[in-house]
């Protein structure tokens, strides 16, 4: 599975990083984005509930 985040979606609230900061970063002044697009098995079910509770639906999962 792939992570993205749609940048113009994105609140800057991060919440997605909170949720698992191995997939997800957030700095100052930018919309969150994926640290790697291919998500560690270890983080599946973590990146799942980041894309399920994103309050603007930015995270794409593929």
């Amino acid at each position: 599975m792939n992570a993205t985040i749609d940048r113009q979606a994105c609140l800057r609230c991060g919440l997605c990083v909170s949720l698992c900061p191995d997939v997800f970063s957030l700095q100052e002044g930018e919309a969150a984005q994926a640290i790697t697009e291919a998500v560690p098995e270890d983080c599946l079910v973590d990146v799942q509930a980041a894309a399920d509770s994103c309050p603007t639906s930015a995270i794409v999962l593929h």
